[in-house]
């Protein structure tokens, strides 16, 4: 478990990471080629432009979480969920309070639904370079979407 301090430290710090969205987001997206870019416009299928942007740089999950690639892995989880935000609604949060929960320590989407299931764009990052198949992100995005209109 962790300490308040450390509970209060990691809040500061997602709080932060919240301000900074637009900033990482514009830093990111004009450090990549333009055909890409302009591909880019959080739209569902932009998903699949990111996702092939990914795979033809990260051969694996490893890859792309080793400490050199964390500040992609961060933008690509920024895009995604930012994306999934727009299409679904809902809001960011992270969960501090237990350490056994899956997405603990994540920035996580949650309030799109009455009872919604978190979803953690840094596990579809990394999902989506083990599944390897360039739609996954889209696909969970698609189909999320149409879980939420029959409730």
């Amino acid at each position: 478990m962790l300490s308040q301090a450390e509970v209060d430290k990691r809040k500061e710090d997602f709080e932060y990471w919240l301000f900074e969205m637009d900033n990482a987001l514009d830093r990111f997206l004009h450090g990549i080629d333009e055909p890409t870019r302009c591909q880019l416009d959080f739209s569902p299928g932009s998903l699949n432009a990111r996702e092939a942007w990914v795979l033809e740089r990260y051969a694996s999950p490893d890859d792309l979480m080793k400490p050199e690639a964390k500040q992609v892995l961060d933008c690509v989880a920024r895009y995604i969920g930012e994306t999934y935000r727009k299409q679904l609604g809902g809001r960011w949060q992270i969960r501090l309070d237990d350490p056994k929960y899956a997405f603990f320590g994540l920035p996580e989407l949650t309030g799109f639904s009455e009872r919604p299931t978190p979803i953690s764009p840094h596990s579809l990052a990394t999902a989506m370079v083990d599944r390897r198949n360039g739609t996954y992100v889209r696909t969970i995005l698609e189909n999320t979407k149409k879980r939420l209109a029959k409730t």
